[in-house]
């Protein structure tokens, strides 16, 4: 067979030997993935180093490593190996090795120079997962500060190679063509209702009126296999039924790939592993449900699980081409010709949507606290990094220096750092029962949505199954959980066991993962628990958990208001006192008016225990009376009329001298200086009464620097003396207006110039009243009201207030403060 990939071999090994990274775009069925890096293991500028290739699914991994194997007329594991999870197949005489994307990511962190490696080979780059944009960010760094002779080639069918290349510091990008007819789409109008009995249909639709084999993509294993058990009750002359997904055993997929020896026809029931890498040999007709199950972030475990989503443009063109590789094709999609225009037209980067403590953790390892040091195609958002440093410091994988032996260790483990933690944290005697949980964590819930929230009911029914008696739980289930089980009990190096355990050790082991969720009743019986991270959850009504007072949650709503709880384990609360940590609790109490102490237990924001009274340090003290005036504001000082009228002077001073060094005393600088002016005063303070009798005046004066508080009374009086020889108040105001002065006429007698204050840069406003404290005039002119208005105002005045005198010539006549009859 003529793959198209051979076209542009030697154009692509030339780059290959003058640039350190190369993009290569080919379509799928150009044999980038099979034929291409056979072409490359012996090139010069590998200097006899073997090459690793990345691709993102297990069962593309060892597909790949097969058929270039057999292309070899070798078993797998020699020249050609491949590391998948729990599986690998490789020697001393191996020279391509294919792996998925973990196992990249601990090959470079184990050695950091690769120092047996000559080239990377991205595959399948398109599909943007989270640890192959890891991985690549690391091999660049590696690249550029430790392998200057290591070459990088980024392989995918559908990629932005442009703007890629462009981040990458204007990489070489090599095009292939790819071998392609024509192919025939049809659209479904009705595309509501389940997708199995659509896809079943559309089989029997397409086995009757087309040639050729089938393969059919659909969501997941459970879609399969209804599909699958359904058409195998129906009869199809000369067809045989084959699934293919990733937990299948590797004899059946390899069934599904490749021919029928006899010729016949066959149907392919696959997921979206069959999109790419994985050639599927004879496949005339494509039926597509356009559905996917990608790894997403799930807020409700921590984990990144499987969900269901609408392919992307990309991806449904992917899968109609796979019917156009032998000849004409046909393609059925489950959905609208209007769906379709309403696609997204490329799957988004993971990165920006997956739990990044993982990817956190390999960068601590990697000796990188901040992602923006490595060179990113997507840079991962700072919140999303943020949380996840967060739960890494409560792992205790990792701490503000950098990571922990603790983190090193989790790092060991091919499994979210949560889980790590668990499988680590296990004694001896605990380790069967830790692999248990981690795989009911990891794995679906094996019960009926009404079983409850107990995971102690789930490794019931799991070990109940093991040792053969009688469960009610999903068998098939329960399979998947026994495997990724098995798999940790081979790692921890323990036996199985189907002993049942205390619901508390469950949830002992059950906090080592979840420390945020550990959860305390809010009342007893109360189906409403509050978490150490301060969130108000509940359980299902009547669930028997109630009856526990504290407990870890595994599963939650990721909803915003009170969550709901799916999966918890009773905890006791001795264990959690060994992971309480004890402080002396200092607070101010409202209701009293005083402060108090008490040496407390916490988990979190859960209280376990308490013992009054504590000691209050001179820090502490100070600190708590801050708060709480923050809290309630000046008015616990006792802050009054007076204080106000101080406080004004001392703005209107600075407002009106910028110059000079006036302190800044409004209500909102006070309150958050509270620590740098009051606390000298607030060192022996336990009572709201002690903080009413501190001396304010006293202490906000104190502010002013000492070279002007001798000026200040000066610039600013509280009071000024009229002719009348009366002391008169001023009302200042914090925006420099200039002071009011509220005066009664006759007091201003025989005074010809406007007061003025600040060294008579700022003239007073004069109120002037009647003898009734009436208002009369308003002036900052004193000696224009005495020549105009006040002619006026005194003839109004003799008629109100004729007992008083209300002389013709107010310049010189004798100000009084109270009545002066006027002469007859």
């Amino acid at each position: 067979m003529r793959y198209p990939v051979l076209d542009i071999v030697t154009s692509l090994k030339e780059t290959l030997t003058n640039h350190p990274v190369v993009i290569l775009q080919a379509p799928p069925g150009a044999g980038k993935s099979t034929v291409l890096p056979l072409q490359l293991m012996d090139e010069p500028w590998l200097g006899g180093k073997k090459i690793i290739m990345l691709e993102p699914r297990r069962l593309a991994a060892k597909s790949v490593a097969e058929r270039m194997a057999d292309l070899l007329e070798e078993d797998a594991g020699q020249r050609i190996g491949y590391s998948v999870r729990f599986d690998s197949k490789v020697s001393s005489k191996t020279k391509i090795e294919v792996v998925t994307e973990g196992i990249l990511t601990r090959m470079i962190q184990s050695d950091n120079t690769l120092e047996d490696v000559g080239m990377l080979i991205f595959d399948e780059f398109h599909e943007r997962s989270l640890h192959a944009d890891l991985a690549l960010a690391l091999s660049l760094q590696m690249q550029q500060v430790l392998r200057d002779d290591l070459r990088i080639l980024i392989m995918s069918a559908t990629l932005d190679s442009e703007n890629l290349s462009s981040i990458l510091g204007g990489a070489p990008i090599i095009t292939s063509s790819g071998r392609q007819y024509p192919v025939t789409i049809h659209y479904t109008p009705d595309e509501d209702g389940p997708v199995v009995p659509r896809a079943v249909h559309a089989i029997r639709k397409a086995v009757r009126d087309e040639q050729g084999d089938l393969l059919v993509f659909l969501p997941g294993a459970g879609e399969i296999k209804r599909v699958e058990d359904i058409l195998r009750e129906e009869y199809f002359a000369d067809v045989s039924i084959h699934p293919l997904f990733g937990d299948l055993p590797f004899k059946q997929q390899q069934q599904a790939i490749l021919p029928r020896q006899d010729g016949g026809r066959k149907i392919v029931l696959s997921t979206s592993i069959a999109e790419t890498s994985l050639t599927i040999e004879g496949v005339r007709v494509v039926i597509d449900a356009g559905l996917a199950r990608v790894p997403r972030f799930d807020p409700r475990s921590g984990l990144t699980r499987l969900e269901t989503i609408r392919v992307t443009r990309d991806a449904a063109d992917q899968r109609a081409g796979r019917s156009g590789r032998l000849g004409p094709g046909v393609c059925y999609r489950l959905w609208s010709a209007s769906t379709q225009t309403a696609l997204a037209a490329q799957r988004k980067p993971e990165i920006l949507e997956a739990d990044l403590a993982p990817l956190m953790l390999e960068l601590y390892a990697w000796g990188v606290k901040e992602p923006k040091e490595l060179t990113w195609i997507t840079l991962p958002t700072a919140g999303a990094v943020a949380q996840a440093k967060e739960l890494l410091l409560q792992l205790d994988a990792i701490t503000i220096q950098g990571i922990t032996p603790r983190g090193k260790q989790m790092l060991s483990l091919p499994t979210h750092p949560r889980i790590a933690h668990l499988l680590l944290e296990a004694n001896a005697s605990e380790k069967s029962l830790a692999a248990d949980i981690a795989a009911l964590i990891e794995e679906k819930d094996p019960l009926a949505k009404e079983s409850g929230a107990d995971l102690a009911l789930r490794l019931e029914a799991l070990r109940k199954w093991r040792g053969g008696q009688k469960f009610y739980a999903d068998k098939i289930i329960l399979e998947r959980i026994e495997k990724i089980a098995q798999h940790w009990r081979r790692l921890l190096k323990t036996e199985v066991s189907n002993n049942m355990v205390a619901d508390t050790d469950i949830g002992k082991l059950l906090v080592a993962a979840y420390p945020e969720r550990i959860a305390r009743q809010q009342e007893k019986h109360s189906e409403r628990f509050k978490l150490a991270n301060g969130r108000v959850v509940k359980l299902p009504p009547h669930d028997p958990l109630m009856r526990e007072p504290w407990l870890c949650v595994a599963q939650l709503d990721a909803g915003s208001g009170e969550g709901k709880i799916f999966l918890a384990a009773a905890v006791s609360e001795k264990d959690l006192n060994a992971l309480a940590h004890e402080t002396n609790l200092v607070q101010w109490d409202d209701e009293r008016g005083l402060l108090t102490s008490a040496v407390v237990k916490r988990v979190g924001n859960l209280l376990l225990s308490q013992k009054s009274p504590g000691n209050i340090t001179e820090d502490e003290r100070v600190q708590v009376l801050c708060e709480a005036i923050q809290k309630h504001g000046l008015k616990l000082l006792g802050w009054n009329e007076s204080h106000e009228e101080l406080q004004a002077r001392m703005l209107s001073i600075k407002v009106w001298r910028p110059d000079e060094a006036w302190p800044d005393v409004t209500d909102d600088n006070l309150l958050a200086t509270l620590e740098s002016w009051l606390a000298p005063f607030l060192t022996t303070v336990s009572r709201r009464s002690e903080l009413e009798k501190l001396d304010l005046a006293t202490i906000l004066k104190s502010m002013i620097p000492w070279d002007l508080q001798n000026k200040f009374d000066a610039l600013v009086p509280s009071r000024i003396e009229v002719p009348s020889g009366s002391m008169i108040r001023l009302q200042y105001f914090a925006d420099g207006r200039s002071p009011i002065i509220e005066v009664r006429l006759q007091e201003m007698f025989g005074l010809t110039e406007t007061p003025s204050i600040n060294e008579g840069r700022n003239k007073v406003l004069i109120h002037l009243l009647s003898p009734g404290y009436k208002p009369v005039q308003v002036t900052q002119d004193l000696k224009s009201f005495w020549q105009t208005t006040y002619h006026e105002v005194r003839k109004e005045l003799r008629m109100r207030y004729p007992r008083h005198h209300w002389p013709e010539d107010p310049w010189t006549a004798e100000a009084v403060r109270g009545a002066k009859r006027r002469s007859s």
